[in-house]
């Protein structure tokens, strides 16, 4: 045993993981330390607007680089991942002039979404694509480089910038939009502090490039576009379906209590899950390359993963209501209700999200979008009856069931998919 333990810590892939998820928790803990502030100082509608801009704006990011984001990582020529990194950095400039365009169309738009204080904030919209759009690029750059470092003082500088700007506007009363602004001047000077700190070293050389070598490098990577990026689209759409299919149908202050259940237990489960996927995307990879056997890892993942979720949301289900009620305060009970319904889901997620990747190793992604059709459907069915029965949890309950449901038999495709990669290594 203390030998396993040692090699555990020993591990370069562990420490990786631990330089996320320590910048993770770090995070998430002052962002909940800072909650029940907030909820005292905005109101449920408040956090309904930015949900809102989020959940359009999350849809954007995904637009913004056709995919090509995602295969940065990939290449073992070093000038192919530059030339990919480039021209994803290309898509994501003209997607945002686009966006900028459509500013004179803000009154529709938010119209759309029976949301009218979302036009006063709607020119946002494209500054913020452009911003989360170049982290993007530069979050799976500093992957193929092992930068993981940089990804988790990102992550903490992010989440202290934020803090300090939502207090501060609604000290000074900047209620209406207080939150918006937060989200993109702490996204604003992260992005800054990570470009200056690595301008020399990993981003300089991202400065030159050839034309010819991009557009050589997005042929290659052709099924990003094809299939990854309908698989994220769609992935990211039904995760901001709540948002955005109920809020013509219900107030924003529903959608408030929404959005901070969401936040409270959707977030810091995602950030452990990017950290797991960041790291052992580039490692399952080289095994991969290497014509290692990965079923033994992924025995562990599972079991480890299961041993320690599945017990503490057991418990966790008995005290939600109670824990956000003196948390947050007494307006905001709801919020725990809706926690409670995403647990299963949570559970299931937390195996796909984390073990995506292998879409991308084994060239899958036509079969992972298809996964994620299924999640998309089920998802709608669940918030389709919630619509006609009128109840706001009612479609909550049925979003986080199916979700749970179409999860399920997604890891356990993608299991197979390991046993039989595993095979073809006995029959080779």
């Amino acid at each position: 045993m203390k030998q396993f333990v040692s090699k555990i810590w020993n591990s370069t892939s562990a420490r990786n993981v631990g330089k996320l998820l320590s910048a993770n928790v770090f995070a998430q803990a002052i962002g909940l330390l800072v909650y029940p502030v907030l909820t005292r100082m905005y109101a449920p509608e408040d956090f309904g607007v930015l949900s809102l801009f989020a959940s359009i704006s999350g849809v954007l990011i995904i637009l913004s680089t056709l995919g090509y984001h995602e295969a940065i990582v990939l290449p073992k020529e070093e000038e192919d991942a530059h030339a990919i990194t480039v021209f994803s950095f290309s898509l994501i400039a003209a997607t945002s002039l686009l966006l900028f365009f459509s500013i004179p169309f803000a009154g529709k738009i938010a119209g759309i979404f029976n949301s009218p204080t979302l036009e006063n904030f709607y020119w946002l919209l494209p500054i913020y694509v452009l911003l989360s759009g170049i982290w993007n690029v530069l979050n799976y750059w500093f992957i193929r480089q092992k930068e993981y470092g940089r990804i988790s003082g990102f992550q903490m500088s992010q989440s202290i910038f934020s803090c300090i700007y939502k207090v501060g506007f609604g000290k000074f009363g900047m209620l209406h939009g207080g939150l918006i602004y937060s989200a993109i001047l702490s996204l604003l000077c992260s992005l800054v502090l990570s470009i200056m700190r690595l301008l020399k070293t990993h981003l300089y050389p991202l400065m030159t490039w050839n034309w010819s070598e991009c557009k050589a490098a997005a042929r290659t990577y052709s099924n990003f576009p094809k299939y990854s990026l309908p698989h994220s689209l769609i992935n990211t759409f039904a995760g901001q379906m709540p948002v955005l299919l109920l809020s013509p149908f219900f107030s924003s202050r529903e959608v408030g209590f929404w959005s901070l259940a969401l936040l409270l237990s959707y977030v810091p489960i995602s950030l452990i899950t990017r950290a797991l996927y960041q790291v052992y995307f580039q490692k399952v990879s080289e095994w991969v390359n290497n014509r290692k056997s990965i079923v033994p890892f992924f025995r562990r993942f599972t079991l480890l993963t299961l041993g320690l979720i599945v017990p503490f949301f057991i418990g966790l289900w008995f005290v939600l209501p109670t824990l956000t009620s003196w948390l947050l305060g007494r307006e905001w009970t709801i919020t725990g209700q809706y926690i409670r319904w995403l647990l299963p889901w949570l559970v299931c997620n937390t195996l796909c999200a984390s073990t995506g990747y292998l879409y991308d190793i084994f060239f899958k992604q036509k079969q992972g979008l298809y996964f994620e059709i299924l999640v998309l459907i089920c998802r709608v069915i669940g918030l389709g009856i919630g619509i006609e029965y009128n109840s706001f949890e009612i479609a909550i309950a049925g979003y986080a069931l199916g979700g749970a449901l179409a999860n399920g038999i997604q890891y356990i495709w993608l299991m197979w998919l390991v046993r039989q990669y595993e095979d073809s290594l006995m029959n080779a």
